[in-house]
């Protein structure tokens, strides 16, 4: 079934130079193209005002009056055309300074006319600048509503295709394909969710009457997309719904006994959440998917750590994979000196593990006496067999493929190990449940007490001798210091600070205190060194690349400078900053930049410098940047995916369709019944030349 939507524009029989400029500039070449294009804005017409009763000069106004009076004025670059309009409240004047010639043969002295625009004061009396001026013929009324006003493009200026023009395509648009547009969201999801039809809410949202319309109206639309999005990721959103996992239902004594001996703090109540989240999915009987974020120093770890007690509790093992080598030894120390002395026996295996040590390791393995296996992607070796893998800890898993991820999955061969994502990587609720499809979402938004916030501040180069000062205090208070450079070595194409020379530079600055260098095309021993040394103590300084923005934790360290800090996204930045304020000192975080960097970046810098939130941070990093489009490989810039939908608010309709989509699939998973045939057309004519890389689960 072929949709009427569909058709090309030539059946809008169009100006050709439109339908050329419209394709090219805005890649419309469909009536549904046209219609999904929607106003960048719309302008309040839904009531007429009397003169009289303006009273605010800022606010544009709707009148319908009568020509009274018509004139220019002036001479030269100074003439304008005045007109004398008047309603039934009083008389007033509108000025044109441009085009009067033009404007003076459409108007006719005693005629009715609907003016818009907005008032203006000029010696206490409030007249009009150039507003927009229609003809309204005897006996008939004002149309109210909101008018469209859409996104100008200079290669449709050129063709003096404005707003309203653009308006009045839509309209053409709508009355070709008028009452045949079929329904693609299931009848039960526009019931339930008490959602417009789809030709209405096409029709509405770009000539709504009332304010609460065009709500409805794009409510509409970001659930067909979020809908449309999620589809193509059904199988994983219904995975867990399919998959058995071990019932953890017993909470014992390594639980309790952690909980009611060993913490050496209150949880937060974000934690206590979340501890509650996990153990609902644990004891449940099917397999847990749950994505656990957390802002840097929000305490996943420890919440990681309660899950893998209560699968031990359970006579289940659990294990921890993490990107690097580093980052797999912090968390093994953390979680062993969390532990102290209770019964539970922890190995960390990488790949510099020595071969004697994997042997045991391997053994105590496969006879169930090692209850936790912490390590890098040397966890998904063939050779790595577990006696009852329980549940599998993932942190930072954007950082392995696919396949990777699915190794580990696959070593209980009885029953699927729960699974437990942990990102410190903040992204707004709802991208985080489209992107990570199939897992649930589980947040801790809360810091534990006591936390100080990371003052952050923004310099340029030519104040460094005051950030020299400040670094100087720290250091002579006995603290210690990161510097983060873009760039390994000099670069001849960027003119950025190297990691290199700015080591150099520092050992001059700095020469009565200890400086260690490390990046990532260091060797590993001399990247474990050098982090050694800094962690002891032994080093002052730490100079290195964002080879430190996951899995470094010096609780000592109270300063953070970010060299050429425009190099930076957002959330590397908050990444970078989280290195610091993880004892108890007050922290600081300065970021580095030129003199002459460009105003859009600077935008972004002082978001940065304004909030310590890394959801905000996340928010605004989205709106500034766009969302990609996230049912293909394009990481940013504006979705090609999204008409309406905003990744950064829409909670609600996301976690409706994702519902939806599970109810969906698992009725009916090939779209074969007769009440889905215009949803399966629709998603066929779509795919017909788009391959889906959204695969993430």
């Amino acid at each position: 079934m072929d949709s009427l939507l569909d058709a090309p524009l030539s059946v809008l029989r169009l100006n050709p130079k439109w339908e050329r400029a419209l394709a090219s500039t805005l890649d419309i070449r469909t009536l549904e193209d046209v219609l999904l294009h929607l106003p960048r804005t719309y302008n309040d017409r839904t009531r007429v005002t009397l003169y009289a009763r303006i009273t605010n000069d800022e606010q544009p106004v709707q009148l319908v009056a009568t020509l009274k009076y018509l004139t220019h004025e002036g001479e030269g670059t100074k003439q304008r055309l005045v007109a004398e309009f008047e309603d039934e409240s009083g008389t007033f004047q509108a000025l044109f300074f441009k085009g009067t010639r033009y404007i003076y043969k459409q108007l006719n002295l005693g005629a009715r006319y609907v003016l818009f625009g907005r008032p203006s004061r000029f010696r206490n009396t409030i007249n009009f600048l150039h507003p927009e001026v229609e003809f309204l013929p005897d006996g008939h009324q004002p149309i109210l509503g909101l008018e469209p006003i859409y996104e100008g493009h200079d290669a449709l200026k050129k063709v003096y295709l404005t707003s309203k023009r653009y308006a009045e395509v839509v309209a053409k648009a709508l009355n070709y394909v008028a009452g045949q547009v079929v329904n693609i969201l299931p009848e039960e999801v526009l019931i339930k969710h008490r959602l417009m039809s789809r030709g209405e809410a096409l029709r509405r949202a770009h000539f709504p009457r009332t304010w609460e319309e065009l709500r409805s109206a794009i409510t509409y639309i970001k659930c067909e997309e979020w809908f449309l999005l999620q589809l193509q990721q059904a199988e994983f959103l219904v995975r867990d719904a399919q998959a058995n996992g071990l019932p953890c239902t017993h909470v014992g004594e390594l639980f309790n006994g952690f909980y009611k001996e060993h913490l050496r703090f209150a949880l937060t109540n974000a934690q206590k959440r979340v501890v509650r989240e996990i153990y609902n999915d644990m004891r449940s009987g099917r397999q847990m998917n749950r994505l656990l974020q957390g802002d840097v120093g929000s305490g996943k770890t420890l919440v990681a750590l309660f899950s893998l007690l209560l699968a031990i509790d359970n006579q289940a093992q659990g294990c921890l994979m993490a990107p690097t080598e580093i980052l797999a030894t912090q968390h093994y120390h953390g979680i062993t000196k969390m532990l102290g002395d209770l019964p539970v026996q922890v190995a960390l295996l990488t790949g510099s593990t020595p071969a004697r040590e994997r042997t045991r390791i391997f053994e105590a393995l496969q006879e169930g006496s090692l209850h936790i296996l912490i390590g890098t992607h040397a966890l998904i070796e063939d050779s790595v067999v577990f006696h009852n893998l329980g549940i599998v800890i993932v942190d930072e898993q954007h950082r392995f493929g696919v396949e990777q991820r699915a190794k580990l999955w696959g070593k209980n061969p009885v029953v699927m190990p729960h699974i437990l994502v942990m990102s410190a990587t903040p992204i707004p609720r709802t991208l985080a449940l489209t992107l990570y499809a199939g897992l649930d979402v589980s947040i801790i938004d809360e810091l534990p007490a006591g936390r100080k916030p990371i003052s952050t501040f923004h310099y340029y180069d030519d104040q460094r001798g005051k950030l020299y000062k400040q670094i100087r205090t720290e250091l002579a208070a006995g603290h210690q210091i990161y510097f983060v450079y873009p760039l390994v070595n000099e670069s001849e194409t960027l003119d950025y600070q190297s990691v290199v020379e700015g080591f150099e530079r520092l050992q001059a600055e700095f020469s009565n205190y200890s400086l260690r260098m490390l990046h990532g095309q260091m060797p590993a021993q001399e990247k474990e060194e050098a982090m050694r040394a800094f962690a002891s103590g032994e080093a002052h300084i730490l100079v290195a690349t964002t080879v430190i923005e996951v899995g470094v934790d010096v609780p000592n360290a109270t300063v953070m400078v970010i060299e050429d800090a425009d190099r930076f996204g957002l959330t590397q930045l908050h990444q970078l900053r989280g290195r610091v304020g993880r004892g108890g000192n007050q922290s600081y975080c300065y970021i580095v930049t030129r003199e002459d960097v460009k105003e859009h970046t600077l935008q972004r810098l002082r978001i940065f410098v304004s909030t310590n939130d890394g959801f905000k941070i996340a928010e605004a990093d989205l709106k500034l940047r766009g969302a990609g489009d996230l049912g293909g490989t394009q990481q940013s810039g504006l979705s090609t995916t999204f008409h309406a939908a905003d990744p950064s608010a829409d909670t609600n309709e996301v976690i409706w369709m994702r519902e939806a989509v599970r109810e969906l699939y698992t009725q009916d998973p090939q779209l074969e019944a007769p009440r889905h045939a215009a949803l399966r057309d629709h998603i066929a004519r779509r795919n017909k030349n788009k391959v889906s890389r959204s695969r993430v689960g």
